[in-house]
C-alpha cells in the first residue's frame, strides 16, 4: 500500500502505508480518484503553510472496503466522497455541540492528511455516499459547489440581483453557475478569453475583461446601478480592487477560494463606499447540498477539460499545477486514478 507524503515544501516522497485497524464508528475506504487542485500545488510549493509532514490531496472519492460497528447509512461497496473539511473539535463552538459554527475548520492536505494514498480509515460521518447519477468526475468537484453555495448564502442574495464574479477558472465558473441556479445574474470578469468562453457556455450573459472599459461595461450591464455584490476568486491573479470599483455603495464583497494567496486591496474604496468584506475558503456544512445540486444538474462539470492519469509521478504534476496556479490560465482538471 502506497502513501505520498510532503515532508516539507517541494519535498514529496512515496512510502509504505501502515495497515490501520477499523474501530467502532469508522470505515475503511479505498481511494479511487484524487483531484489535483491549485490549493494542493500551493502547499507543495510552500506558498501555503501546512502541518508537515502531511499527505496532500484535498478532493477525492473512494469505495468502502470495511465498516466498523455502529456505523449507519454506509455499507461495504458504497462509493463515497471524502469530506475535505472538518471541524476542529476543540473550539468553544465544537465543545458546545455546535460544530457548524466551528472557528478553526481543518482542511485535508493542510491540517490533516489528505487523500493521495491507497486507503483511508476515518469516522463514518466523514464520508458521503454518492448516488449513481453523480459520477466520480462530478463528485471530485463537490467541494467547489459547496463553497459556491456557502458564498451565495453568505451574501443573502435574491433573484434578479447582479453579482460580479472576478476570476473565471474552475471555481469562478462553478460560482457563476450556482448564482444562475438561484436566478442571480453573474457578471464574470476575467482577462483570459478561454475562461470567458467557458462562462458563456454555462449561461453567463455578461463576461468582461478587466480593462479600462470595465466600469463602463458594468454600468451598461446594470443600467448604471453597478453590482449588488462581488465575489473575488482568490486564485484568479486579478487585482481584488476590481471588486471595490464595480459594486454599489453599502454592498458586500466575498474573497472566496482555496488558494489563500496574499494580496493587497484598496481600503479607500471599502471605507468610501461603506463596503463589507468577508472571506470564505471551504464548503464545510454544504456537502449534502452540493451533491443534491449535482443530482439535479444545477452545475455542469462536463465542460471542463480533464486529464485522467493512471500512470503518474505526482511531483511532475504538482510542479505544472503550481506554475498554472500563479497565472490566470486554467489548464484543466488533473485526476490521479488510484485504482484501475
Amino acid at each position: 500500500m502506497d502513501k505520498w507524503t510532503l515532508i516539507g515544501p517541494s519535498a514529496l516522497i512515496k512510502n509504505e502505508q501502515q495497515e490501520s485497524t477499523v474501530l467502532e464508528g469508522q470505515v475503511k475506504v479505498k481511494i479511487t480518484n484524487v483531484l489535483l487542485t491549485a490549493f494542493d500545488s500551493l502547499i507543495y510549493g510552500g506558498l501555503i503553510e501546512a502541518d508537515f509532514p502531511i499527505t496532500p490531496g484535498r478532493c477525492a472519492v473512494g469505495i468502502i472496503t470495511e465498516v466498523g460497528a455502529n456505523c449507519y447509512g454506509v455499507a461495504v461497496g458504497d462509493r463515497v466522497y471524502m469530506q475535505a473539511a472538518k471541524c476542529c473539535g476543540q473550539c468553544f463552538a465544537c465543545k458546545s455541540g455546535k460544530e457548524e459554527n466551528c472557528t478553526e475548520i481543518k482542511i485535508a492536505g493542510k491540517d490533516f492528511d489528505g487523500f493521495l494514498r491507497d486507503f483511508v480509515v476515518c469516522d463514518y460521518s466523514e464520508v458521503y455516499v454518492l448516488p449513481d447519477s453523480v459520477d466520480d468526475f462530478h463528485a471530485l468537484c463537490i467541494e467547489y459547489v459547496a463553497l459556491a453555495q456557502s458564498i451565495y448564502d453568505r451574501l443573502n442574495l435574491t433573484a434578479g440581483q447582479r453579482v460580479a464574479v472576478i476570476g473565471g477558472r474552475l471555481l469562478g465558473n462553478v460560482i457563476s453557475q450556482v448564482l444562475q441556479y438561484h436566478k442571480v445574474i453573474p457578471i464574470v470578469v476575467d482577462n483570459n478569453q478561454n475562461n470567458r468562453d467557458l462562462a458563456q457556455k454555462t449561461g453567463a450573459c455578461y463576461t468582461f475583461s478587466a480593462d479600462d472599459d470595465l466600469v463602463r461595461s458594468v454600468e451598461e450591464a446594470t443600467c448604471g446601478h453597478m453590482c449588488d455584490a462581488a465575489i473575488y476568486n482568490t486564485s484568479s491573479r486579478l487585482s481584488p480592487s476590481i471588486a471595490t470599483r464595480i459594486v454599489s455603495n453599502n454592498r458586500e464583497i466575498v474573497l472566496g477560494g482555496f488558494s489563500n494567496v496574499n494580496f493587497a486591496i484598496n481600503a479607500h474604496d471599502i471605507v468610501d463606499k461603506q463596503l463589507s468584506l468577508y472571506g470564505l475558503s471551504n464548503g464545510y456544512g454544504y456537502i449534502s447540498t452540493a451533491i443534491n445540486m449535482l443530482v439535479h444538474g444545477a452545475v455542469k462539470i462536463d465542460i471542463f477539460d480533464k486529464q485522467v492519469l493512471t500512470d503518474f509521478d505526482p511531483i511532475e504534476y504538482f510542479k505544472a499545477k503550481l506554475a498554472s496556479a500563479q497565472t490566470s490560465n486554467y489548464p484543466g482538471m488533473i485526476i490521479f486514478k488510484m485504482i484501475l
